[in-house]
């Protein structure tokens, strides 16, 4: 839908192993009446409204590997980060289970980690009227 006309789908890889592009997420969260607001790692974690926020979807570093072989070879890997009932969990696909990470203090801390690791991207995953008011920041 995001590029009709093309031949080859110019949003994945080109190996067709997924690796989608933002458009695409940023399209899916938009048919469920979300929105993705891009983090700017400038500002304080503290400043996130974390009741205003769905989800997280953080764009991170990756090993390559062939079956357990590691190739000295790094891509980009789409991870998300939800809360349910109080608790923040990593919801990597490369892991086995979904990862307690905690709560609000450990949710901040682990989204600095992975920020100080550069080349992170942080998407905010928002409802679309919480992102026109800009709700998922507090003033500084």
């Amino acid at each position: 839908r995001l590029a009709p006309d093309a031949r080859l789908n110019p949003h994945r890889s080109v190996l067709g192993t997924g690796n989608y592009d933002v458009n695409v997420i940023m399209a899916a969260l938009q048919s469920l009446g979300l929105a993705a607001v891009w983090w700017d790692k400038r500002r304080s974690l503290e400043r996130l409204v974390l009741g205003q926020i769905v989800g997280f979807i953080l764009n991170v570093p990756s090993h390559v590997s062939l079956g357990f072989v590691a190739l000295p070879l790094r891509r980009k890997h789409w991870l998300a980060v939800r809360q349910l009932g109080g608790t923040y969990y990593n919801l990597d696909s490369k892991l086995r289970a979904p990862a307690r990470i905690g709560g609000e203090a450990e949710l901040r801390a682990f989204l600095r980690d992975f920020l100080a690791q550069g080349l992170c991207e942080v998407f905010l995953v928002v409802p679309r009227a919480v992102e026109e008011a800009g709700a998922w920041l507090s003033p500084e």
